[in-house]
């Protein structure tokens, strides 16, 4: 069966076609609203660098993996869970859920536009609905982009580096970017 939900590609194209396929693609299942009984682990992970494991063997279907992340969501007490209209499984995720590993930029200063793609083939544009913050962790500072359901992605490094640069050029106080109409400092 031919995978339906084909990864979204924000390298090399527009805001306007990044945010064409992302209406296309439709929403993801409305996993905040299904509750069922927790049933169990699943025995899966999402390790810090976003592999996902499943009884600690990697899975190396990156389809099956974004399948998986369609029905991730993350619980009110922190923790994360695979959810169903009938099951709900405990997954543990390391760092974040996601890794935002491209990234389109148009415009400049408070006319930017920021669209990222994830691990997971999704799209979004930096802004209200998926603000970016920079969290300190003993691994050092780690920028996170709100994704759907509580879940959030790590910008790789030299997406972080890019931001990094651009904040630095423009010289706000506290150093930081726009998109989408709001200013997203840059340091935690």
């Amino acid at each position: 069966m031919p995978e339906r939900r084909l990864p979204i590609e924000a390298q090399g194209a527009s805001l306007a076609d990044l945010a064409a396929a992302i209406e296309a693609r439709g929403g993801p299942p409305p996993v905040d609203r299904w509750n069922p009984q927790h049933c169990g682990d699943s025995e899966m992970r999402i390790a810090r660098d976003g592999r996902w494991y499943h009884q600690g063997a990697p899975i190396d279907r990156p389809a099956m993996v974004r399948l998986f992340s369609t029905v991730l969501r993350r619980e009110p007490d922190g923790s994360h869970v695979l959810v169903t209209p009938v099951e709900k499984l405990t997954i543990e995720v390391e760092a974040t859920a996601f890794r935002a590993t491209q990234m389109t930029i148009e415009g400049e200063g408070e006319s930017r536009r920021i669209g990222l793609t994830l691990d997971s083939g999704d799209g979004l544009i930096v802004g209200s609905d998926h603000p970016l913050t920079v969290l300190e962790t003993a691994d050092g500072p780690s920028p996170r982009v709100a994704v759907r359901f509580g879940l959030e992605a790590e910008l790789s490094r030299p997406l972080y580096y890019e931001l990094a640069e651009i904040a630095l050029a423009e010289a706000h106080d506290p150093p930081g970017v726009w998109s989408d109409g709001r200013f997203f400092p840059l340091i935690p």
